[in-house]
């Protein structure tokens, strides 16, 4: 297996590989999820654990549990983290549908999650096993996902995931089975003539059913990247 580091800033790298790499999703659900300091948090599916990373980039949570049952990728996070100046983050491979002993059950403040778009038997399948994994929910199911935020979270914690635009009734489905209420959504596009791409939600485990729809985000303009996303991507998130 062949391994780049990508360079998030002068202290922290990413080790990517063709199996498990990472995409503008990433930094987009980072941003949206409005991660704190104070928060202990977990992210489910976490690949080459590029989503804890880029929280790294400013005030950090205070534990964040890096959870991925391929054994490949979390030996790529651990690459990552031994090249990086990093707080916080605990490696641990693991199937989310059982998680695992020791795991801070009802005590987490925030779980993310950037889960395979498609159903398992929907589109072309990758043939390469890490890939499929990725891509399709083989290993897990959004109602998996959902499941095992709702065993982890506190009152009150949040879920915040992303995915495809015809996959949002399956997600919003998946979270009130689990007594996750929706309570945010914002759409992405390339641009303001273009259908959304890509949408990313806040469920909050407990709450009272309120909904709100937050303005699309668009990530190209005239001369690029739009200037929320240069933003998003200089800074990892904007903090209050």
């Amino acid at each position: 297996m062949e391994y780049t580091y990508e360079k998030l800033t002068d202290k922290i790298y990413v080790c990517a590989s063709s199996d498990h790499r990472f995409g503008t999703d990433a930094f987009l659900l980072t941003y949206f999820s409005g991660y704190r300091a104070k928060d202990k948090a977990c992210d489910l599916g976490t690949g080459c654990g590029i989503i804890p990373l880029i929280m790294q980039k400013s005030r950090p949570p205070a534990v964040t549990y890096a959870v991925d049952i391929q054994e490949g990728a979390i030996e790529q996070l651990r690459l990552g983290l031994e090249k990086s100046d990093t707080v916080g983050i605990v490696p641990i491979c693991a199937d989310l549908r059982k998680l695992w002993d020791g795991a801070p059950l009802g005590q987490l403040d925030l779980v993310t999650c950037n889960p395979p778009y498609k159903a398992a038997n929907a589109g072309f399948e990758s043939v390469i096993t890490a890939q499929r994994i990725a891509r399709h929910e083989i290993m897990c199911s959004i109602d998996d996902v959902c499941a095992a935020a709702a065993k982890l979270l506190k009152f009150g914690g949040r879920l915040c995931l992303c995915n495809r635009p015809e996959r949002l009734s399956d997600v919003v489905f998946a979270m009130k089975n689990n007594g996750i209420e929706p309570k945010r959504l914002r759409m992405v596009s390339k641009n303001p003539d273009e259908a959304p791409w890509l949408f990313m939600i806040e469920g909050k485990k407990g709450s009272k059913p309120f909904m709100k729809i937050e303005p699309q985000l668009y990530i190209r303009s005239e001369n690029g990247f739009s200037e929320e996303l240069s933003r998003i991507y200089a800074v990892g998130k904007e903090q209050g």
